[in-house]
């Protein structure tokens, strides 16, 4: 199973979202920054390297957002969405096609990653 971890970044009442390459697995699907947890990194090391490899920028990462685990037809990942701020950098495509700051209402114009599903109704939940 994948370790992965994710961003959770919140400007006012928008969150970032980023969408996936067209040649990547689950290409031009919609996602939070992040990615693969490396041997000896600790998730909060791992979101800091994804980020600034993927927009440029520098976070701090926070508390866990929620946790949630997913098969996929080619792999098993266990997703951590960390709380996270940006300290340094705007956010630049470096990895990703298209990147939008969303609010939680606006979730359902948008086609998610199948692993971020509960995530999502979390953050509607929450919204309303």
């Amino acid at each position: 199973m994948k370790e992965v971890v994710a961003a959770l970044i919140w400007d006012g009442d928008r969150f970032m979202i980023c969408k996936r390459p067209a040649h990547k697995e689950r290409g031009s699907l919609w996602e939070f920054v992040g990615g693969k947890v490396e041997p000896g990194e600790s998730q909060s090391e791992a979101l800091i390297r994804e980020c600034r490899e993927e927009l440029a920028i520098t976070v701090a990462p926070g508390a866990s957002f929620m946790e949630v685990t997913h098969v996929y037809p080619d792999m098993s990942i266990h997703l951590t969405l960390l709380n996270a701020r940006i300290t340094a950098g705007e956010p630049q495509l470096l990895e990703h096609e298209a990147l939008r700051w969303i609010t939680p209402a606006e979730i359902p114009e948008y086609e998610f990653c199948p692993a971020d599903e509960a995530i999502l109704t979390r953050l509607r939940g929450a919204a309303e």
